[in-house]
């Protein structure tokens, strides 16, 4: 498959540089979603569907008689940053950059469609691939949901099996794939709170209460947790990113506001982590003040289904056997396939794109880009993936013996199943 991906990559090449050029911001995907359907309007074998679960999203389908399905997910949408990078395909959307690769993820999740509408025509084989091309990653709306939350809203993986994503990975150069079973990225929680109390006069603070000063208190708490009263061993972590009080230097303000975030992966230190920061805010009320505090659960943890990781690393080194693959958490940043693998058994994989030079190229950063081998790579697992996936499913179905490896690759159920609850949806 991977030879085949790469009779394609300077397609593949086209598709990423031409969305990069033209990046819009999470729910504003219109044009993008343009582009996408043009492409996948050459296929006779693939089903567009528009607008499912939000407007600029996109469900594309290869359907051949009964059978299991398998769905794979690309996101579209670009970040509120200036593109620095000097290159002909630089952003031509003032402020507005691909610099989290969902341009790459869009590309290669086009190229798995090109690689298997091909397959599907030259070869008997029973099932459905589904193409989720999901707007609004980086974002949540008014609503507090995401693209992800709305398409698992619209049912699109109720009839799926099993779930995939990649994402690049400007840490590990081409040829190192990042795989790892379980809890792979973190709980997604914002805080925000408010601090009351008289204020008064700043010459004379002794006559009413300070919340300023109530919230040096606080914070003393919330960055006391790791180590002391979260134990080191489990991944957790309180940041505050935003306090915003007072209007001049002379007075002590009645209010302060404060925002920050919240990251875990177990459910259990999850709970902790808000009872803690419930905790902290309750100091307030020993020093004459009142306080407002609100949470909202954002992305749950992504949780890796480990039978479809061991799929994905026997496709992976039966494409390239040289590649290295590395088996650690990918950390406490958020990703809101979460949704889609807490719904159905699923994994996402990190790619390796260092360009290798001498620039910080980062993810969310104004130099980020990436190593475009890794496009046709890409495509290639993705493709290989769903086929050997639809094989076996269908192979278990029918009560086959069929190989070792699809004897043991019993995919298990995730909704009100194996995986614990995490809490509402964002």
């Amino acid at each position: 498959m991977l030879a085949k991906a790469l009779t394609i990559q300077e397609k593949l090449k086209e598709w990423r540089r031409h969305l990069h050029m033209h990046p819009e911001l999470s729910f504003q995907e219109a044009e993008t979603a343009k582009y996408v359907e043009s492409i996948l309007r050459n296929y006779k074998n693939v089903k567009v569907e528009k607008g499912v679960g939000y407007p600029t999203a996109i469900v594309a389908s290869i359907h051949a008689g009964n059978g299991p399905v398998f769905a794979i997910r690309a996101d579209m949408d670009a970040l509120p940053i200036q593109e620095e990078n000097e290159v002909d395909y630089k952003s031509i959307v003032p402020g507005v950059m691909h610099a989290c690769g969902h341009d790459a993820h869009t590309a290669i999740l086009l190229g798995a469609v090109h690689l298997l509408s091909e397959y599907f025509e030259q070869n008997q084989i029973q099932g459905t691939v589904k193409f989720l091309f999901q707007p609004a990653e980086e974002h949540v709306d008014e609503h507090g949901l995401s693209g992800a939350a709305y398409m698992v809203r619209a049912g699109v993986l109720d009839d799926s099996d099993g779930v995939i994503a990649l994402h690049m990975n400007p840490e590990s150069p081409y040829g190192e794939v990042w795989i790892h079973d379980g809890y792979s990225m973190s709980n997604v929680d914002v805080f925000r709170g408010e601090i009351k109390a008289s204020g008064g006069h700043g010459a004379y603070p002794h006559l009413g209460t300070d919340p300023i000063y109530m919230l040096s208190l606080v914070l003393q708490h919330i960055y006391s947790l790791t180590g002391r009263r979260l134990s080191p061993l489990d991944a957790g972590v309180v940041s505050v990113g935003k306090i915003q009080s007072g209007a001049t230097s002379n007075v002590i303000p009645s209010s302060v506001n404060i925002e920050g975030t919240i990251r875990s992966f177990k459910p259990e230190v999850r709970k902790k982590l808000f009872s803690e920061v419930e905790n902290a805010f309750s100091i307030v009320k020993n020093f004459g003040g009142e306080y407002d505090l609100q949470f909202i659960q954002e992305d749950p943890a992504l949780y890796n289904d480990p039978e479809i990781n061991r799929l994905l690393k026997e496709v992976i080194h039966s494409l390239q056997p040289d590649i290295d693959i590395t088996d650690k958490p990918f950390g406490l940043g958020g990703e809101d396939f979460a949704h889609m693998t807490r719904k159905k058994p699923g994994a996402m994989f990190f790619l390796g794109c260092s360009l290798m030079d001498d620039k910080v190229r980062n993810l969310h950063t104004p130099h980020f880009n990436i190593d475009e081998r890794v496009l046709p790579l890409g495509a290639a697992i993705f493709a290989e993936t769903a086929i050997r996936f639809l094989t076996r499913k269908n192979a278990e179905n029918r009560g086959g013996v069929g190989c070792a490896a699809s004897q043991s690759n019993k995919f298990g159920k995730h909704e009100n199943g194996l995986i614990p609850s995490l809490g509402r949806h964002r």
